[in-house]
């Protein structure tokens, strides 16, 4: 029987700002060994001027791992793209979707999508010198305007200057006045408009992203494009990312990968941090503060690894603690997600 090999965009967790640090992405490859992890957004600016092995260093456990760029300058694109692949970096992706007031005033992000040959001249420029995939990451549509013309004729430009890969949140961008949480939730999701694409651009691959919060809805997005890009619904109940492996990505579900297991592994590299960098523990157990969502003592759980009053103890010790406060909690269970009904 022949292996299915599947598209590296079949599964990943979207790029989210103050999340999806390195600390994050190695907590969610505990989770998961297959899905794509991406960065949080790095402008160029940031890269050019700021500290660059503090911005680009990562994990080596945390493969395949792409790195996100905001900017609007091709050459300063290009340089930065040429880093993220000199780090190691497995895809650079271009930011067209984040609607932020601040993000807009450098002139990149969502308002990008009115600019299609300037977002080509930029794709062009990163292609042009590095190796690994370049994408952009984009919404539906800018503002109250539902038209299909418009992100048709923005993906057809971009693609003939190389992109071969969308990742497309399935939402317009208002630009102004909604913040960017509520450009997450107010403008309705249009998958269809998603599935459009693929139909129109049938040798590209697409990834719809925005408000997918179960299995089932995975597989059914997966009947219609090529992938999908998962954000704060992996960031709050980060479980979810254990069954991906077995379930859409051909791989098979290790049982040592419990709760428990993977809480230990955490406590390890929170040690090795704080010796190697000065890295404080809680500066990444917040990242795994969902694990035992839906569980019973999840809640006390939580407050424990949260307590900023225990940062003077090893994190063994708060794991100890956490544990304790677990087993003597008696709240109910509370809903539980899909994976953990099965």
């Amino acid at each position: 029987m022949k292996s299915i090999i599947y598209s590296p965009w079949r599964l990943s967790v979207a790029p989210m700002m103050d999340w999806t640090d390195r600390h994050c992405r190695y907590f969610h490859r505990l989770l998961s060994r297959n899905t794509l992890l991406y960065t949080e957004m790095m402008t160029t600016g940031a890269l050019i001027h700021g500290d660059v092995p503090r911005h680009l260093d990562f994990n080596p456990e945390e493969h395949p791992v792409a790195l996100q760029l905001g900017g609007s300058d091709a050459a300063e694109l290009a340089h930065c793209a040429r880093l993220g692949e000199q780090w190691g970096y497995d895809e650079i992706n271009l930011n067209c979707g984040c609607p932020s007031e601040r993000v807009q005033r450098g002139s990149f992000g969502a308002c990008l999508m009115a600019e299609p040959q300037l977002v080509a001249d930029c794709v062009k420029a990163m292609v042009d010198v590095v190796r690994v995939p370049v994408t952009v990451k984009h919404r539906i549509g800018i503002d109250k305007s539902e038209s299909y013309e418009f992100v048709r004729d923005f993906v057809g430009a971009v693609s003939e200057a190389g992109c071969h890969v969308f990742l497309v949140h399935a939402r317009n961008a208002w630009l102004k006045g909604l913040s960017p949480k509520e450009n997450r939730e107010v403008p309705p999701l249009c998958y269809e408009t998603v599935h459009h694409l693929k139909r129109d651009f049938p040798r590209l691959v697409f990834a719809v992203n925005g408000g997918i919060t179960t299995s089932a809805e995975i597989a059914a997005q997966l009947e219609a494009v090529d992938g999908v890009m998962i954000g704060r619904e992996a960031y709050h109940n980060p479980w979810w990312l254990a069954e991906w492996d077995s379930r859409f990505l051909g791989g098979a579900h290790d049982p040592a990968c419990t709760r428990e297991w993977v809480e230990e592994r955490m406590t390890e590299y929170m040690d090795r941090e704080a010796r190697d960098h000065g890295t404080p523990w809680s500066n990444i157990a917040r990242h795994m503060l969902g694990l035992r969502h839906g569980l019973p003592g999840a809640r006390r759980w939580r407050q424990v690894w949260s307590d900023h009053r225990l940062k003077h103890l090893p994190p063994a010790e708060v794991m100890a603690r956490a544990h304790d406060a677990t087993d003597c909690a008696t709240e109910p269970a509370g809903l539980l997600h899909e994976s953990e009904k099965q």
